[in-house]
């Protein structure tokens, strides 16, 4: 389920409450170590060597205890209490070029700077070509602030313990974090999350999605998600959006787009209900979730559009998600709107709906959020970008795990606009709207991590079958 995020502080009363327990440090180490060699295995072949570098704390005991369970592979384990003891044979083990390192140098008690011969291990390390994973938290950086400590191991990967560490998530850490995973299960005490606002998604949150659908049902059971999308020199927006509303599988998807791109747009789709833009806007009449935005930023579209997007904002009863353009045509009002709403910007998005700049709303991400939300009725707001997040003004936030740097690229935002309507159309995932959109977010990261996996262009032609 998802964590919360820690500070150093929270983390090490999170550890002395599990002691207290009677669960005893030597056995969550053993199942850390056990953890830890589980994913070296899944991530190597056998035959191929493993550097692992162990630090005189925790972290080096944690790296310890994997080795015995890690088999078929090249083990090399250097202990390193003194650098200068070790120092050459670390760097003529680079110098061979494991095919993976696996540091446990420092955890998150860290709290000096890393001078002299540690600095100059971190920095030789980070200059290797090889694929290198930090074992709870890179070594070097601050556990709180994300800020390195004079220098900090570069990560492909953060193998980070029972749950993140809020560093890990400020906005410089991620040149250090690299893609961060939690090993969850190892034994501490269950963690407390009343004292949480913000949370870290798994995969294991949305185990019982997609939700099973009644034998006896038909397509008028699963809603109907409705689309404005899609003008001259944009019309694939609207493609790729009705697409992903597709994917998610409502009784119907209708789209009207402007009446110029018409043809190339209706000869893309085969499922899809498409007509022009009519205006004023007229709606299928059993719309139960609209999308408005994706590709509608030609000049030549009418104010009316906008006009009527906004007075749909207020006043529509169905579900309806705003991405894009016409993020920029709906009022600000702290008053609760009445039915669900849904904000998807990006980033530079975000900071022009709030009148600060795209550094401010990237060094405090929850706090754009909340502030979004709180300005626009309490909706649901996702804040696209590295770790996606999700949440309103008053709930709790979540960082979504899934997704990779491949899906930044034009027209991702519109597949999971389309995604996340096609969800909200239908009457079940209405039911909890945070974690439907959550999962919508999710999936969508999951099936770009399949494509590059898979070496699979990531576009939607080419999407695995869960989206």
């Amino acid at each position: 389920m998802a964590k919360p995020l820690l500070n150093r502080e929270s983390f090490r009363d999170w550890e002395a409450a599990t002691w207290s327990s009677g669960i005893t440090e030597g056995e969550v180490i053993r199942q850390v170590g056990r953890r830890i060699a589980d994913e070296v295995m899944t991530q190597t072949l056998p035959g191929q060597s493993i550097l692992f570098l162990a630090g005189k704390g925790h972290n080096g005991d944690d790296v310890r205890a994997a080795c015995p369970w890690v088999s078929n592979r090249r083990v090399t384990l250097i202990h390193l209490h003194a650098p200068h003891d070790q120092l050459n044979a670390c760097v003529e083990a680079f110098s061979r070029g494991p095919d993976l390192i696996v540091e446990g140098l420092f955890g998150v008690g860290l709290n000096r700077l890393l001078e002299g011969e540690w600095s100059t291990l971190v920095t030789r390390l980070n200059a290797c070509a090889c694929k290198t994973i930090s074992i709870d938290i890179p070594s070097g950086l601050d556990a709180d602030s994300g800020v390195p400590l004079g220098v900090a191991v570069e990560a492909d990967q953060t193998w980070t313990i029972g749950a993140p560490k809020q560093g890990m998530l400020e906005p410089n850490a991620s040149r250090y974090v690299g893609q961060l995973s939690i090993l969850g299960d190892v034994g501490l005490l269950g963690l407390r999350d009343s004292d949480h606002r913000l949370f870290w998604g798994e995969d294991d949150d949305f185990t019982c999605y997609p939700l099973r659908r009644r034998l006896e049902t038909h397509k008028g059971s699963y809603g109907t998600a409705q689309i404005f999308a899609g003008s001259h020199g944009f019309h694939g927006a609207a493609v790729l959006a009705a697409r992903g509303a597709s994917r998610a599988m409502p009784g119907l998807v209708v789209l009207q787009t402007e009446a110029a791109v018409l043809p190339p747009v209706a000869s893309q789709l085969q499922n899809v209900m498409v007509s022009a833009l009519d205006f004023p806007l007229r709606w299928h009449p059993k719309t139960s979730a609209l999308l408005a935005g994706p590709g509608l930023a030609s000049r030549a579209l009418p104010d009316c559009l906008k006009i009527q997007i906004a007075e749909l904002w207020g006043k529509s009863g169905f579900a309806l998600v705003v991405d894009a353009s016409a993020l920029d045509w709906i009022p600000k009002s702290r008053h609760g709107v009445s039915g669900v709403r849904v904000l998807t910007p990006h980033p530079g998005e975000a900071a022009r709906m709030l009148g600060v700049s795209i550094s401010d709303v990237q060094n405090q991400r929850e706090h754009a959020i909340r502030q979004l939300s709180s300005e626009y009725g309490g909706c649901v707001v996702v804040l696209k970008g590295h770790q996606t997040m999700i949440g309103t003004a008053a709930g709790n936030v979540y960082v979504n795990p899934s997704g990779n740097p491949h899906m930044a690229q034009g027209g991702s935002g519109d597949i999971l606009a389309g995604f996340l309507v096609g969800l909200l159309a239908q009457e079940d995932y209405l039911k909890d709207p945070i974690r439907a959109v959550r999962y919508g977010v999710w999936n969508h990261g999951r099936a770009g991590d399949a494509c590059q996996v898979s070496g699979a262009r990531s576009d939607i032609n080419q999407m695995p079958d869960f989206l």
